[in-house]
């Protein structure tokens, strides 16, 4: 395999056989490791093209890998196969200020982009939790984030991708063009398919201009139940937030320790944290809008974070959670996505049931779309002891999600750590239909082999 793939990359540098280290065997958690004989890191489409060429006249499994930030296993690779790392396909290629397109590769870091692209005076809305992500990995599993309550998700800011086939076959779908309706939209048929259809080697992405201005406000209720209550009449009373994220006291707290700051308002019992953008006076008069929710919702207090250093304090809370969580125990992270009006029911059931089953469940996320970021968490249990009540626990809460009409995931896809849940709750017909589309693009089942639309 070596003297093929060298032939193809004719640099020793970026072919390695033999000895690969485990960061890119493993997801960002580390704690499930891969196999593969190989690790490639592709300069070019054509690499790209004449290794995925060499890989299906040989049958030999492919795993596409971006910066490695995934939490549910999608990047570990099955088999003696290749892993295609695109972290040196990192080039802005182009930003068309005339047409408010930016195209470039896979491997770009996202906040390197949105930096870029903000010093122009433009803006690309998606705005997962891990900022260090690769823009393809953010393509690869339909990324959302804080801001998709106002702005939607990665989706939305899609607009051509360039693929290569399993075969090596590349093809180009979608365009700067904004209105397509010229034959099946394969583009939406590959993001958020966890690499398993095609592999992507440039996107094509709509930017916005960038917002005038831009306010946090945390607003403090005596029970969560109040807060989520009034995130339908914020939403029905037209406020437009950027984002509306929900956290319980018991777990600002984690992050208040970790981080060694206070969060505001501690007598509270949950908050919810939102911003607003936009003119200077839209702003405005969405914050009357919110104070008005607020008086009606029984609030505690509406405290608008106009102090630079107190709002980035309080987002830090609320971004460190997961790692405030990971440095106390391991644990098991989920990203369940539940109707925004079962929010306080699926929370509620999440507390009743850690006390039930003495395991620690620590909850929060995007109370705008539903997404509810839970940690289930291992403490002081041995291996099969974990293993054993994780699997049961996780039973009981994907079983409620769907009573509840969720889904098993919101953001951070299904790779294998879900895909048992996923077909439990997944009609026959349609995972019958997932392995025929699998089939129409990758008839080997080379590429991301061991994920979920294989089995």
């Amino acid at each position: 395999m070596r003297e093929a793939l060298l032939a193809i990359i004719k640099d020793e540098k970026r072919v390695i056989t033999g000895n690969i280290e485990k960061q890119y065997l493993s997801d960002n958690l580390g704690r499930r490791q891969g196999t593969a004989a190989a690790l490639v890191f592709p300069l070019s489409t054509e690499e790209v093209s004449q290794i995925l060429k060499y890989a299906y006249e040989n049958s030999i499994p492919v795993t596409p890998r971006g910066a490695g930030t995934n939490l549910v296993g999608s990047t570990i690779p099955v088999g003696e196969g290749i892993v295609l790392d695109f972290s040196l396909m990192n080039h802005i290629l182009e930003i068309d200020e005339e047409t408010f397109t930016a195209t470039v590769e896979p491997g770009v870091i996202l906040e390197d982009f949105q930096a870029v692209v903000e010093e122009k005076g433009l803006f690309y809305p998606p705005d997962p939790g891990e900022k260090r992500a690769s823009i393809g990995g953010n393509i690869s599993t339909n990324a959302g984030g804080m801001r998709a309550v106002k702005y939607g998700v990665t989706r939305d800011y899609v607009m051509g991708l360039e693929l290569v086939l399993a075969d090596g076959t590349v093809i180009l779908a979608g365009s700067k063009n904004r209105k397509d309706t010229s034959g099946l939209d394969l583009k939406e048929i590959v993001i958020g398919s966890e690499g398993t259809l095609a592999v992507i080697t440039k996107c094509i992405l709509k930017l916005i201009p960038k917002p005038e201005a831009s306010l946090s406000v945390l607003v403090s209720y005596d029970s969560l139940k109040s807060g989520i209550e009034s995130v339908r009449k914020i939403i029905k009373a037209n406020l437009n937030p950027t984002a509306i994220e929900f956290v319980e006291r018991k777990v600002v707290q984690l992050g208040e320790d970790f981080l060694h700051i206070e969060f505001p308002q501690p007598d509270a019992q949950a908050y919810l944290l939102l911003t607003f953008d936009g003119s200077r006076q839209e702003i405005e008069t969405h914050l009357a809008g919110l104070q008005n929710v607020a008086r009606q919702s029984g609030a505690i207090s509406v405290l608008e974070l106009q102090d630079k250093e107190l709002s980035a304090n309080v987002w830090r809370v609320r971004g460190i959670l997961v790692k405030a969580v990971e440095a106390v125990s391991e644990q098991e992270p989920l990203d369940i996505v539940v109707p925004i009006n079962q929010i306080d029911t699926f929370i509620n059931f999440v507390n009743r049931l850690e006390k039930e089953v003495n395991m620690r469940m620590i909850s929060f996320g995007h109370a705008g779309d539903g997404n509810v970021h839970l940690c289930v968490v291992r403490g002081d249990r041995d291996e099969a002891t974990w293993e054993r009540e994780l699997d049961a626990n996780l039973e009981i809460l994907y079983k409620k999600a769907y009573e509840l009409g969720g889904l098993a995931s919101g953001e951070h896809g299904i790779g294998l750590s879900k895909q048992k849940y996923l077909a439990e709750a997944t009609a026959p017909a349609n995972l019958a239909l997932m392995k025929r589309i699998k089939k129409s693009f990758d008839e080997k089942r080379i590429l991301n082999a061991g994920m979920s639309y294989d089995v």
